[in-house]
């Protein structure tokens, strides 16, 4: 589903992204790790359009959308979430993923239909589906950091997107908000077909939850494959996991 070749990105001299590769096939559940600074968000950026590269490929569906802009690449079927949440703060959690779905649905430019009451039913869908029926009219500036997170999960979703790309899904949160996230994860991608990349700093998560890994050193892939094989590396032991089995 997604292909990326040697793609580079420089920010005035330095190199951010220095030849990254990677593959993600569909239904995969892919992770992408590495220290801060290694490129993993920037990286995330050049597939969704918010940076464009300087050379290289990435192909989605056997089209390559390189230098694409975010609402282009978001229409063939790539959406995003961030590691600092970014939702409608005073808006309510429906209102919040009702305006996704109406977006996907090419409704935002209709001025004479209550926004209201349209595409209610697909909307109260999608809350179930994440778990987010019960707090539906609550304020999302009010509701906890995890359940920020998951809305925002939810917003992407609105889209209805083939690849979910998700920064740091669970950070900030709690022991028990990152269960519950993950179990969400691994049920979109088993219920939904979704396929999804993601990256995250908790490396037992990490390990738990891929079918194949990613890690990036300085902008560079260093290796991707499954669980096992990035385990054992001695490149990843080493700068990674502390030189341990």
């Amino acid at each position: 589903m997604l292909y990326i070749k040697a793609v580079q990105k420089s920010f005035d001299g330095f190199m951010a992204v220095n030849g990254a590769n990677l593959s993600v096939d569909k239904g995969e559940i892919v992770a992408v790790i590495g220290p801060n600074g290694a490129g993993k968000t920037t990286l995330f950026s050049l597939i969704t359009g918010q940076l464009k590269p300087d050379s290289g490929e990435i192909i989605f569906k056997n089209e390559n959308i390189a230098g694409l802009p975010p609402y282009a690449i978001c229409r063939k079927g790539i959406s995003r979430s961030f590691q600092v949440v970014n939702i409608f703060n005073r808006l309510t959690v429906f209102e919040n993923v009702q305006a996704a779905v109406l977006s996907h649905q090419k409704k935002v430019l209709n001025l004479f239909s209550p926004a209201k009451n349209m595409a209610v039913k697909e909307t109260e869908e999608l809350l179930e589906s994440v778990g987010l029926t019960d707090k539906a009219d609550s304020i999302s500036g009010l509701l906890s950091h995890g359940d920020q997170k998951v809305l925002e999960m939810a917003i992407a979703l609105g889209n209805r997107p083939e690849l979910l790309i998700l920064d740091e899904p669970t950070a900030g949160m709690s022991p028990e908000e990152t269960a519950v996230s993950i179990d969400l994860i691994r049920r979109l991608s088993r219920e939904l077909g979704l396929t999804i990349l993601f990256c995250e700093h908790d490396i037992a998560l990490v390990f738990s939850i891929s079918h194949k890994i990613m890690v990036m050193q300085q902008g560079q892939t260093i290796i991707q494959g499954k669980p096992d094989e990035v385990r054992e590396n001695k490149q990843v032991q080493e700068a990674y996991l502390g030189g341990a089995n």
